[in-house]
């Protein structure tokens, strides 16, 4: 999209250079996206991925349509779990066979912290980011009342100092490598090497992570880690969320959900539960076959990529967001939230304004998509395969010019649920 709002000179020149010089620039076609839109909101919902709608077509017609239940073998569908799993396990760094697809974020994280904690029976504390996302939260908060544990809230930063005080006490940290609020990104190898040197598990949630950025799961000796499907991952909305063990663990892995279809023989409907070797065990339900093949086709979107170019873009374009923050909005009350640092930035650029949430939706009747966390925290996600430094030009103009001369509505009514 090209902006046709007034933007000084040498802004524009920045972004047609570096749009220019992008290698990642014909990755956009791999996406269906609405024309005259700028899209920034894909650290929420990706875009829909121009491989889904045929994949999904053949599901539903041929698959389902004319396989019917014959499909579960000559389409794949019961193996799908597994495969999709191996396919995430690519983007994080996971070896094949050690992350499973299927069931919520949710469920997933239960399953992770519950598994952890009876990876150390001795140890009577889960530590936690207390500005991790609400469900983290609440979900160690269930875990551990089940479980007689205590939760100790303790930011990232703290973490060294707390486990050199009461690491012999911890049995697993969560943690996320992003903060879904400001973007900051935290240093998984140091924490992950602190939990480790204090005989606890690390456990990841990796939502804001998978697909922007290369991670190394096996690599950083990570114990855990879950992740979704609809956020860089594209997989559609309430894709299911994977579920990631290190291989080590799976001998003595003990899921708390002990479904049919985790049973080392699920079809021999046996009176007892038998866990399945590996991963494997971790499945809980029948899969949800449609949300899962649309999912693996997402995926496809990151065939013959490289995440660390993935990364260099996704810097340059936050790099260049901040820079037209700084020229544009500083001066109108706008304060970057987000950490100028590029080793300390996830994909996405946060402002804090008092208006986020009149502001917001004044960008969204103006094509311009992005969301707002409460109570003044406005997100521009990007995502480097399709986003353009020109696009962030387009949302800084809009932004300034309806700040500026105080065009919107800064009490606006709720329009739904959703913000």
């Amino acid at each position: 999209m090209t902006t046709t709002l007034a933007a000084p000179p040498a802004l524009r020149e920045e972004a047609t250079r570096l749009d220019a010089a992008d290698p990642l620039a014909p990755l956009r076609a791999r996406f269906l996206l609405p024309p005259d839109v700028v899209y920034l909101d894909g650290n929420s919902l990706g875009p829909l991925p121009a491989a889904v709608p045929p994949a999904l077509e053949d599901a539903v017609r041929r698959q389902w349509g004319t396989g019917l239940i014959g499909s579960w073998n000559t389409a794949g569908w019961w193996q799908a779990p597994l495969r999709a799993g191996d396919a995430v396990g690519r983007l994080i760094g996971a070896a094949p066979g050690q992350t499973v697809v299927g069931d919520s974020t949710s469920v997933q994280l239960f399953t992770a912290l519950e598994a952890a904690a009876t990876l150390r029976p001795d140890r009577p504390l889960l530590v936690t980011d207390p500005d991790h996302f609400p469900t983290d939260r609440y979900l160690a908060t269930a875990v551990a009342r089940r479980r007689g544990l205590d939760v100790c809230p303790v930011r990232p930063a703290g973490l060294p100092a707390f486990l050199a005080a009461e690491g012999h006490r911890t049995a697993v940290v969560s943690y996320s490598p992003v903060d879904f609020r400001t973007g900051e990104l935290y240093d998984m190898a140091d924490l992950t090497r602190a939990a480790h040197e204090a005989g606890a598990l690390a456990l990841w949630d990796l939502c804001h992570a998978a697909g922007a950025l290369p991670l190394d799961v096996d690599g950083l000796g990570v114990d855990l880690a879950v992740g979704c499907g609809y956020k860089f991952l594209s997989g559609g909305p309430g894709a299911p969320a994977y579920l990631y063990v290190a291989e080590r663990h799976h001998p003595a892995l003990e899921t708390p959900l002990p479904g049919w279809t985790g049973h080392a023989a699920p079809f021999a409907l046996a009176a007892d539960y038998t866990p399945a070797p590996g991963i494997a065990r971790a499945r809980v339900g029948t899969p949800p076959i449609l949300s899962l093949l649309a999912l693996e086709a997402a995926l496809t979107a990151f065939d013959g990529v490289d995440l660390h170019q993935v990364r260099a873009k996704s810097l340059s374009l936050t790099a260049y967001f901040l820079h037209c923050a700084d020229e544009l909005l500083t001066p109108l009350g706008f304060t970057p939230v987000t950490p100028a640092d590029p080793a300390r930035r996830g994909s996405q650029i946060t402002l804090r304004h008092p208006h986020a949430h009149a502001l917001t939706r004044a960008l969204a009747d103006r094509g311009v998509l992005a969301d707002m966390r409460a109570p003044d925290l406005i997100r521009f996600g990007v995502n480097a395969l399709y986003t353009t430094h020109e696009e962030l030009l387009t949302a800084a103009c809009h932004l300034h010019t309806l700040t500026r001369t105080g065009s919107y509505d800064p009490a606006p009514r709720l329009r739904g649920p959703v913000t």
